[in-house]
């Protein structure tokens, strides 16, 4: 086991950053695509039941975003802490870090599934269900909590594989879990007739797949870092580590659901339609922002290793590299999503209303995606060298300190023209605000 510890530092501290960036990020976005991809295959087969159905799946996503919030918390908390362990070579700590996060994440993860399933008609009344919408949505999101411990569990397993640099592992668990998803959507929604329960059950299923594979490599010791209940920490202040460095993602997330939420709200006084439009663009949006993120996160185990090992130049390379190459490959989807807009919102439903705002939101959205690439990177390179507060203050400025008030306030004076437009204007202020704390980051390390 050493030895294969001394053979990964080697790789994540010698070969070329550009390389090393994209041989753990390519799997990773394939991981990323196929979890945007059967997401979006719930979205487009649910929309095939009717509008308000497909803006059911919409109301419920904002609550799939708390688990992710949970789960990513302690995944790249624990991940970013593993990577500058092992860049140490420190793996008894790597993996009293696993461990912990790993069965933290199946509490957190039970307690979440009991509090929504209790709670669970005023929930889905609060996170902007209409009455026709709320029998589709309470539907859907009880078989999402159900699933809710083994998502969170599979999120951290992801990030412990990555943060040791073995993205392809993770892989394997994401993508099985993904293509059996797409798969029994079509049959259990139509087939079986069970329409928005349907879809849900489908994503449990493949959850539970995705875990279970996950899972066995570390059974099988295919990783550095040990799973077992022995090395859960019982040190306050490792938890508090854990839950520092992840809190970027938590705040992420945690926004990125009560945007959601309140863009429903904002939305649903325009009517069912247009809460099926801002749905359906938010999945079109998350499925071009996979990539990046995918490639974001195949940055962090590089980050994280090379910070550990003060090598802090192969740091700097690895970030403008995948600056360059998100740049690139975001500023390309912009420009082909805003012209094909139309013909691809027909696609998830084919309703005038629904493409004619659905356009609109989605062409605003495409003027500032390109600087999505700087924003994820300056805040991965936060989080993965342990600048937490940093890290989450960037992490919180998008969604919330700039998209939830613009939500609130640009429709009261815009109507719909300010839920076109909040997105944007929120996207362009992240992007000059990390901006500085990106300079004086880079002018400290070269110190």
């Amino acid at each position: 086991m050493e030895a294969a510890g001394n053979s990964q530092f080697t790789k994540m501290t010698q070969k070329p950053v550009a390389s090393l960036v994209l041989s753990l990020a390519v799997p990773t976005i394939i991981s990323m695509l196929v979890t945007a991809v059967y997401n979006t295959a719930d979205t487009f087969f649910v929309s095939q039941i009717g509008t308000s159905a497909s803006a059911a799946v919409g109301i419920v996503f904002s609550v799939m975003a708390i688990i992710q919030a949970v789960g990513f918390t302690l995944g790249m908390g624990c991940g970013s802490l593993i990577s500058r362990m092992l860049g140490a070579k420190d793996s008894a700590s790597a993996s009293m870090y696993g461990s912990t996060s790993f069965f933290t994440s199946l509490v957190l993860g039970s307690l979440l599934a009991a509090a929504g399933i209790l709670c669970i008609e005023p929930l889905v009344y609060l996170l902007g269900a209409t009455e026709t919408i709320y029998p589709y949505a309470k539907d859907y999101i009880t078989y999402i909590l159900l699933g809710a411990p083994l998502m969170c569990g599979s999120y951290v397993m992801n990030n412990i594989l990555r943060s040791e640099g073995k993205a392809a592992f993770s892989m394997i668990g994401l993508t099985a879990g993904g293509f059996i998803n797409i798969a029994l959507d079509p049959l259990f929604i139509f087939t079986f007739n069970l329409g928005t329960k349907g879809a849900a059950i489908a994503t449990l299923i493949s959850q539970s797949i995705s875990f279970s594979i996950l899972l066995s490599f570390f059974l099988r010791k295919k990783s550095i870092v040990r799973l077992s209940i022995r090395f859960v920490s019982k040190i306050v202040r490792d938890y508090y580590d854990i839950i520092k460095t992840g809190l970027p993602s938590f705040i992420r997330q945690g926004l990125a659901s009560a945007a959601a939420v309140f863009l429903n709200i904002s939305a649903s006084a325009f009517g069912d339609a247009s809460v099926a439009a801002v749905s359906i663009v938010a999945r079109i949006i998350m499925f071009v922002s996979a990539i990046m993120i995918g490639l974001g996160q195949g940055f962090v185990p590089v980050s994280g290793y090379n910070y550990g090992a003060m090598l802090y130049s192969r740091v700097k390379r690895a970030f403008f590299f995948t600056v360059m190459c998100g740049t690139v490959f975001l500023s390309v989807s912009a420009v082909l999503i805003f012209i094909a807009a139309p013909l691809i919102l027909s696609v998830f439903r084919n309703d005038p209303e629904v493409i004619s705002l659905g356009t609109s939101v989605l062409r605003f959205q495409c003027l500032a995606l390109p600087l999505h690439a700087f924003v994820i990177a300056s805040n991965m390179l936060m989080q993965s060298t342990g600048q937490a507060w940093k890290a989450t203050f960037l992490s919180s400025t998008r969604q919330g300190l700039f998209f939830i008030p613009l939500i609130l306030i640009l429709p009261v004076f815009f109507g719909i023209e300010g839920i076109k437009t909040a997105q944007l204007f929120a996207d362009l202020a992240a992007f000059m605000t990390a901006l500085p704390f990106l300079v004086f980051f880079l002018k400290k390390m070269n110190s």
